[in-house]
C-alpha cells in the first residue's frame, strides 16, 4: 500500500471523520464555510496585515532619508565652504566653554546644554538651529582653535536642525 492508500485507510478509520459523516448536508456546509473564513482571518491577522504595516513603514522611512538626502544636497557647497579652513590656533582646554558661549552668541545659535566629557571635551546641545548659521558657526570654531568631534543632527523643520556637537580644545 502507498502513502496516499495507508492516509485514507486512516481518515475514514478516524471518530471525527466519522462525526463529520454522519452531520447533515447544511451542517458540513456552515462549518466548512466557517473554517474557510477563519482560515481567510487568520491569513490576514498573521500575514498580510503585518506586511502590510511593514511596507508603510519602509515608505515612510524611504520619503524621510530621500528629503534628508536632498537637503544635504542642497546644502552640501555650503558645507564645503565652511569645511575649508585655514590655519589652526592653539586654544587652551580652559578657554574652550567661555568661547564657545561667546561665538554661539555672536552666531545667534541657542546652547540647551553642556556635558563635559572624560577627554577633557565638551558636549554642545544647540536645538532648533538653523543649519546654515550652525555650519557657520563650527567653521569659526574650527579657525578659533576648537576641533570639532562627532555631529549628530536631525531635522528640526526647514533650514532647523537639532544638533548634538563634541568639541575640544586643540589646534
Amino acid at each position: 500500500m502507498n502513502f496516499k492508500q495507508q492516509l485514507a485507510v486512516r481518515l475514514t478509520d478516524s471518530p471525527l471523520w466519522r462525526r463529520w459523516q454522519r452531520l447533515p448536508p447544511r451542517d458540513r456546509l456552515a462549518l466548512g464555510l466557517l473554517a474557510a473564513f477563519l482560515v481567510a482571518l487568520l491569513f490576514y491577522l498573521w500575514l498580510w496585515l503585518p506586511a502590510q504595516r511593514h511596507a508603510a513603514a519602509a515608505r515612510e522611512h524611504y520619503q524621510a532619508q530621500r528629503e534628508l538626502y536632498a537637503y544635504l544636497e542642497q546644502n552640501s557647497e555650503l558645507a564645503r565652504q565652511m569645511g575649508r579652513s585655514g590655519e589652526q590656533v592653539m586654544l587652551a582646554p580652559e578657554e574652550l566653554q567661555g568661547l564657545v558661549t561667546q561665538s554661539a552668541q555672536q552666531s545667534n545659535l541657542r546652547i540647551e546644554s553642556f556635558d563635559s566629557g572624560a577627554d577633557g571635551g565638551l558636549q554642545v546641545s544647540l536645538p532648533g538651529a538653523s543649519f546654515a548659521l550652525l555650519l557657520r558657526w563650527l567653521a569659526e570654531l574650527q579657525a578659533l582653535g576648537v576641533n570639532v568631534g562627532e555631529v549628530s543632527l536631525e531635522r528640526a523643520g526647514e533650514g532647523q536642525v537639532d544638533a548634538r556637537v563634541g568639541l575640544r580644545a586643540g589646534g
